[in-house]
Formats: C-alpha cells, sequence, structure tokens
C-alpha cells in the first residue's frame, strides 16, 4: 500500500478537486491548513505522488500545472483508514449494484515496471526451482497449500491454527473443539488444490465450467448449492448488493472468463479473477474462497510462483475487498495482491 503524509494526502486531494493546480495554489492551500512550507518540500511532495502514478503534470515554466491520474478508473487512489471510519450505511458509495461497465476498464492494471519487477522474481523462483530437488519441490509444495488452505479459511472465519491445519491435511487428524465444517473448509481448499496441480495447463485458457468445478470442490460436504445462483444473497459490511438474476450473473462470468483470457500477464489475470469473482458473488457461498483458488490456478498454470496470502492480514483483505465493491477501485486490492505476490516469490522454494 502506497503510503502518503498528511500532507502529501492535502495535496492530493487539493489537485483531486481542483485540476490544473498549480505549485503556488497548492502552497497557499497549505498556508490554509497552517501548514508552512517551502516550495522545495512541495516539489519533493509532488515528486511522490507523481513516481506512484497518483498525479501528471503538464505545461511547463509558469503553465506547469497538476492534475490527477487516472490511467484507469478503478486506480482511484482511497484514504482506506478514513474512508472505513465512516459506518457503512453512511458512506457514499458510487456503485450500490453491480456495475457492468467495469469490464471496459479491466486493462493496465500493473504498470510496465511493476510488470518487470514481479517477472524478474519470477524468473528467480523458476531458476531456483531447478536447481531443487524433486523430494523439496513436493515438500515446498505441500508446505504452500497448507499455508493458503489455513490463511485462506481463516479469511472466512475459520479458527483453526496454522499448526493445527498441518496436523489435519498430512493425518487427517481434526483439532478437538472445532466444528466438523472447519474441517471440511480446510480439506477442500487441499482437495482443489491438488486438483489444479494436476491439471494445470486446463487452466491456461480460462472456462465457466471451471470456476463452477473449483467452487464445487471448494464447498463440497459443506451444505452449499452447486452452480449459478438462484437467489439474492447480501454482504456483510456493506450496501452494496450483487446481481440477484441468474442469467445476469452468468453473463457477468462469462464477460469475465473473456476478459481474462485475452489479457497477457498472469499477475494481472489472478488479480482480476480473485476480485471479479468476489464482486459477481455467482453462488450461494464460497465466493470469496473460489476467488483466491481461480486466481491461483491462473498463476500456476502461467508457471507463476501461486499465492499462499500467509502475511495477509484479513481485516486489510476485507475492506480492499468492499472498497472495490462500492467504490470500483481496485488500488488498494493491487497493493496487497502485489505485496503477496512478492512475499511468495520470496519465500517458497528455497535452498
Amino acid at each position: 500500500m502506497i503510503k502518503l503524509s498528511q500532507r502529501q494526502k492535502l495535496i492530493l486531494d487539493f489537485i483531486r478537486k481542483n485540476n490544473k493546480a498549480q505549485n503556488k495554489n497548492i502552497k497557499e492551500r497549505l498556508q490554509k491548513e497552517k501548514i508552512e512550507i517551502s516550495r522545495f518540500s512541495i516539489a519533493r511532495d509532488l515528486n511522490f505522488l507523481l513516481k506512484n502514478n497518483l498525479i501528471t503534470k503538464s505545461g511547463q515554466g509558469r503553465g506547469l500545472y497538476y492534475s490527477e491520474l487516472l490511467l484507469n478508473k478503478l486506480l482511484k487512489y482511497f484514504e482506506v483508514d478514513k474512508y472505513f471510519k465512516v459506518d457503512a450505511d453512511d458512506r457514499k458509495i458510487e456503485y450500490n449494484k453491480f456495475n457492468f461497465s467495469i469490464f471496459s476498464n479491466l486493462k493496465n492494471i500493473l504498470t510496465e515496471d511493476e510488470k518487470k519487477e514481479l517477472d524478474k522474481l519470477n524468473h528467480d523462483y523458476l531458476d531456483r526451482l531447478k536447481k531443487l530437488s524433486p523430494t523439496i519441490i513436493q515438500k515446498e509444495t505441500e508446505r504452500l497449500i497448507i499455508e493458503l488452505s489455513w490463511k485462506s479459511s481463516q479469511i472466512e472465519g475459520n479458527t483453526y491454527s496454522l499448526i493445527d491445519t498441518e496436523i489435519l491435511l498430512k493425518e487427517n487428524k481434526e483439532a478437538l473443539g472445532h466444528k466438523k465444517s472447519e474441517a471440511t473448509m480446510l480439506l477442500n481448499h487441499k482437495k482443489a488444490l491438488d486438483f489444479i496441480f494436476l491439471n494445470k495447463e486446463k487452466f491456461k485458457k480460462i472456462k465457466l465450467q471451471d470456476i463452477e468445478n473449483i467452487h464445487k470442490l471448494t464447498v463440497m460436504d459443506l451444505n452449499i448449492g452447486y452452480g449459478v445462483r438462484k437467489t439474492l444473497v447480501g454482504i456483510t459490511g456493506t450496501k452494496y448488493r450483487p446481481l440477484d438474476n441468474q442469467y445476469q450473473i452468468k453473463e457477468a462470468l462469462e464477460k469475465m472468463v473473456i476478459t481474462i483470457n485475452k489479457i497477457k500477464h498472469p499477475i494481472e489475470k489472478a488479480l482480476i479473477a480473485n476480485l471479479i469473482i468476489a464482486y459477481i458473488q455467482p453462488f450461494e457461498d464460497g465466493n470469496k474462497r473460489t476467488s483466491r483458488l481461480i486466481a491461483n490456478s491462473l498463476l500456476i498454470a502461467n508457471n507463476y510462483c501461486p499465492l499462499s496470502f500467509r502475511s495477509i492480514n484479513e481485516g486489510d483483505y476485507k475492506k480492499a475487498v468492499i472498497l472495490f465493491y462500492e467504490q470500483n477501485s481496485a488500488s488498494y486490492f493491487k497493493d496487497l495482491f502485489i505485496k503477496q505476490i512478492k512475499f511468495s516469490l520470496n519465500n517458497y522454494f528455497q535452498k
């Protein structure tokens, strides 16, 4: 996540509200807030905002001005802590229903520099794989599956510890004091991941049937219906309401599949799948679990290290998804996602 100082937040807010803002206007605005600052410090803050693709500059000399940069509306910046201080019923949300026009914006989510950096890390990961024995690769894959199953389930409220998850998935021993459904949820993650690893070629070009199959494996024996839902669902913590028409849900899924298959970069494919499946909420339950597994299927199919999400904070994850629901801003989710990509590339399959 991009960390802005209070002064940088004020500058960005001023530029956002006053397009074509000039240096002198920005200084006057800060002085009104009783913030004394030199032109040098303002220039440094502006350069930081430029570097992070939050603003752009045009003109030169006295005609130089700054504007908010929205190469993609999905990357609009929000101050997350401030946004979620407002109660869900009082937040001014841009979209309280599914926005079909979003599909036209599902591109250029990653910058070229971000792609190059991640491709370099993945190249290093692939080089490491070549030097590892089959036994170590098997153990590391097992470790990643355990940690992904644990964290993905924890995000959904599962109370198993990582150690208990390891015992369950390795020895099929359930932990005392936990519901049977919690063990089933974890075991289902492993079944779905085992299926993905064994059939990774089929996920290079994803199909609607693939998504439905992974969902079925994810919710098996949990009293959750399979297939595209026919009823309305609500989401805790937001006024956003997903589609309630079975045919529109299927249409949205088909558009998503077409969009993903057109995108070339594996991480963009995975990021979009992770967000949009959760946004559509196509199933009775298990949508976000399915979205994380499908995202991983796209990474695995394209020889990228899968995501365990091990180091992500569940609260941050949920806020990022809700921000996307309400504002169609993927900026915060993208930051979290890239951080988890880097975590996996740097922490698994080491010597």
